[in-house]
């Protein structure tokens, strides 16, 4: 007969299915899970197998040291021994570095909004519906950096100025804590702060001599410089540090202004005969380098239009470029953003699903003849303007588009932090939970 040695023994008794509790839900400590897949039942997948045959050894000779030992000739009930275990003594480990939901549905935060009461409704949001990831800004277009850092340019150039939140680490603890993936926002090339505080990093004026300027009165750092891109760098291994499990670039580009006022631009660290183009690509292959070190996705912003343009829109951005480089591309499809009569819609604001659907059918074909393409995750808008309201309706018409032109990824973005419950999808129990009960615009580019 077959022995079973007694280590194989004690791994039947870690191999348990965590104990439920009286109200039909896990424990505490499984809330939520990682991903939706569900424990499997290990104590039935025993039982329908059966145990082998177990030889019990001959009693040793009868002495009086062991009168009350080895005298039981039955085969021990392991099943049942198992049982009582308390599974939550049984640490999980967490899931890989930077490893990313299968499915990313994410809601866009900026910094005011992660620091306030908002982002616990926004936790209350994802913890009901379809909701499973977080764009945090950590530097947004002021240059401004969420949290206080430690990094030397930002300390120099007094980045630390405007710090909106003192305990990030424990709100990213919560969002792990609720199986929530946060992603960190870093912009690049849109940089008042550094330029003003940098100036040889700056784009100059032709006509003043001084920084240059947008329409909105927002000096740019120059994207041909490459010290601009290390400092976005250091900041994302700053928040990888910190607790973020996937970093997404934006502004990666060139101002898009009226030729007028980009007439008067003046890049310092141009090279000879260099492109935009090329220097986009250049320094977003540097960032992918130095990101690759950190164990975790690396995700680029582009205007919607870049998977549709056959140019560079004038800013550097071009598709195949930055989707060959990147693990993830987010181009901004928001209908307010496209022109009267694109794609032949005279009307792109007040048709979200005839303009997303267009827009994600032009990626797909940009990325299909590609060997290995980012993964799509659009931007959608969830915002009002030009008079034109968007409530769950239009948001649930750009996901239905995004999912008919094959895809499963998105982001909606409002600047307030503010989504329609309406938009989205109730929460799927995972498998092997009780239903009803759950583990637990910008215009960068």
């Amino acid at each position: 007969m077959q022995r079973i040695a007694w280590t194989t023994l004690v791994g039947l008794a870690l191999c348990v299915q965590p104990a439920v509790a009286q109200n039909g839900t896990l424990p505490s400590w499984l809330l939520p899970p990682h991903h939706a897949e569900g424990v499997p039942d290990y104590i039935a997948a025993i039982a329908s197998r059966g145990l082998p045959p177990i030889r019990i050894p001959d009693a040793p000779v009868a002495t009086d040291r062991f009168a009350l030992l080895h005298r039981d000739e039955r085969v021990p009930d392991y099943l049942a021994s198992v049982r009582p275990t308390n599974i939550a003594s049984i640490p999980i480990p967490p899931p890989p570095r930077g490893e990313a939901p299968a499915v990313v549905r994410g809601v866009y935060m900026n910094g005011w909004v992660f620091s306030s009461s908002r982002f616990f409704d926004l936790l209350s949001l994802a913890d009901t519906t379809e909701i499973n990831a977080f764009v945090i800004d950590v530097k947004d277009a002021t240059g401004y950096i969420t949290y206080r850092s430690s990094v030397s340019t930002a300390e120099e150039i007094g980045a630390n100025g405007l710090v909106r939140i003192r305990d990030s680490r424990s709100r990213l603890a919560i969002l792990e804590a609720h199986g929530i993936h946060p992603i960190a926002r870093i912009v690049v090339a849109r940089d008042p702060l550094l330029a003003k505080n940098k100036p040889d990093w700056a784009i100059r004026d032709s006509v003043t001599g001084g920084l240059w300027r947008d329409g909105l009165g927002d000096a740019w750092v120059d994207a041909f410089n490459d010290s601009v891109w290390g400092y976005a760098a250091d900041l994302a291994a700053e928040a990888v540090l910190m607790g973020f499990k996937e970093i997404q670039f934006d502004y990666i580009r060139f101002p898009d202004e009226p030729p007028q006022r980009l007439n008067r631009t003046v890049y310092p660290s141009r090279g000879a005969g260099e492109s935009r183009r090329s220097a986009i690509r250049r320094n977003v292959g540097l960032l992918r380098e130095r990101i690759n070190t950190l164990g975790v996705p690396f995700t680029l912003d582009v205007f919607g239009l870049a998977a549709s343009a056959r140019g560079d829109l004038g800013i550097g951005q071009v598709w195949e470029d930055l989707s060959a480089a990147a693990d993830v591309i987010l181009p901004m499809v928001y209908p307010s953003h496209y022109q009267r009569g694109a794609f032949g819609i005279a009307n792109p604001n007040r048709s979200p699903y005839e303009i997303v659907h267009r827009a994600m059918q032009d990626a797909v074909a940009r990325s299909a003849p590609m060997e290995n393409p980012a993964r799509i995750r659009p931007y959608l808008q969830a915002f009002t303007i030009y008079r034109v309201r968007y409530g769950a309706a239009e948001v649930r018409a750009q996901i239905q588009a995004v999912e008919d032109a094959g895809l499963t990824d998105w982001v909606l973005w409002n600047a307030r932090g503010v989504y329609p419950p309406g938009a989205l999808r109730p929460a799927d129990p995972p498998v092997g939970v009780v239903e009803g009960t759950r583990l637990e615009g910008g215009t960068g580019g």
